[in-house]
């Protein structure tokens, strides 16, 4: 029997998106392992879900690092001590530097509160509603260097109604993020993940 993959999720907030994948896990929906849980602050309330599971918990906090860099080194080191084999980003705020990207080329994945490419950045919901669209969603794409712009993998949409706010919205767009985040992990455990230049291929049935 292969041995699972293992996980390594970066976040830097309340860590819903961590909840849903560890809560996947639980019932046995992904068939991977989370090695380490890593939040660049320490008031990061994914710690505390991570360390309720069982999980490794540890806080690189970023303010104690002099430049970009030497923070990733440290984030670095963490995720290859605890045997990571792929990073997931679950609401971590920092933008990657080539240094990680590359470190990890193909093995980094990210959720966006957006339909990407539409809306990149850290103020997705802000954005959507002052555009005036009528559909938004999120967006699961692996990693590259640029800023949201990586091959997507899945994206679920939901609509934006009359009267919106960047909560109500976010909440609705959240549920979906829960839904599509643990079933990418899934997909790419077992192996049926194709990536071809912008084009990430689902492939039917058992694994590649």
């Amino acid at each position: 029997m292969a041995e699972k993959e293992k996980l390594g999720v970066l976040c830097s907030g309340r860590g819903t998106d961590l909840q849903s994948i560890i809560d996947a896990i639980g019932r046995g929906e992904v068939e991977a392992e989370i090695a380490v849980v890593l939040a660049d602050k320490p008031e990061a309330f994914a710690l505390e879900r991570a360390r309720k599971a069982g999980i490794k918990a540890v806080c690189v906090n970023r303010k104690q690092y002099e430049g970009r860099e030497p923070f990733e080194e440290a984030l670095i080191k963490e995720l290859e001590e605890a045997g990571v084999t792929l990073v997931v980003l679950a609401g971590f705020m920092r933008i990657l530097t080539p240094l990680f990207v590359r470190h990890f080329a193909g093995r980094i994945m990210n959720i966006h509160p957006a339909l990407l490419p539409s809306f990149p950045g850290a103020h997705a919901h802000r954005d959507v509603l002052a555009y005036g669209v009528k559909v938004s969603g999120c967006t699961v794409h692996f990693v590259d260097e640029g800023t949201d712009s990586g091959p997507i993998i899945m994206q679920a949409a939901v609509p934006v109604l009359p009267g919106d706010t960047e909560e109500t919205l976010g909440a609705r767009v959240l549920e979906q993020e829960h839904i599509i985040y643990p079933k990418c992990v899934q997909l790419y455990c077992e192996g049926r993940l194709k990536v071809e230049g912008r084009h990430v291929h689902i492939i039917e049935g058992e694994k590649a």
